[in-house]
């Protein structure tokens, strides 16, 4: 298949762009085509036809069809030149493995849902966040992030010595966090996470990928 493949989502959701990180480290051009799932009247219909669970995103190639955004950079990983994404050996894949179901059952949940959203999305829109919603996510944040740092170790990122599909998987989540006034002071035990942050914010993906 030689087309360049079509992304189905919007530029506010951490799982579309961390696909369209994994496209960007792996040089592949495409089209991200717009859906709202918000939208008055919820997911469109032709929409609901790639995803019957009105999610996004969603994914082209070709005739090739799929959703689930760890299912689709997994794809990309394996479809297209450039560099691996999945770590060498059943051990360290297994644990990048590990680290994006971590980042989906907890990360995203008190990270994104339970802090950034109640902290920055609900007063964006106009309204009063709920500090109870807010609160109860804190220590699962606190599990979340020293689960995290000891996963990673040493290592320069956070499935070992190169970049993984679960950095890109994190890096979404992160920068929501990161904007967050609680992120201060939850980082503040984890220098390598800190670290890990630092030096993943200076690759030219994370701008290519902010809006």
């Amino acid at each position: 298949m030689s087309e360049h493949p079509i992304l189905y989502g919007a530029s506010y959701s951490v799982y579309v762009r961390a696909v369209r990180l994994t496209l960007a480290e792996k040089g592949v051009p495409y089209t991200l085509v717009p859906v709202d799932v918000f939208a008055p009247g919820g997911p469109p219909a032709d929409h609901l036809a790639r995803q019957p669970f009105g999610r996004i995103p969603a994914f082209e190639h070709g005739r090739f069809r799929l959703y689930e955004a760890g299912a689709i950079m997994r794809y990309i990983d394996e479809a297209f030149a450039g560099p691996s994404l999945q770590p060498e050996g059943a051990e360290a894949r297994a644990r990048a493995n590990q680290i994006i179901s971590i980042l989906d059952s907890y990360a995203y949940p008190s990270l994104v849902r339970g802090i950034f959203v109640e902290r920055v999305s609900v007063p964006r829109r106009g309204q009063v966040p709920d500090e109870a919603t807010l609160q109860a996510a804190i220590p699962m944040a606190i599990t979340c992030l020293k689960a995290l740092a000891d996963i990673r170790g040493a290592g320069p990122f956070l499935a070992g010595s190169v970049l993984t599909l679960a950095d890109l998987h994190a890096i979404p989540m992160f920068a929501c966090f990161h904007a967050t006034p609680e992120a201060e002071d939850l980082l503040r035990p984890h220098a390598g996470l800190r670290e890990w942050w630092q030096r993943v914010a200076e690759r030219p993906s994370i701008p290519a990928t902010a809006t």
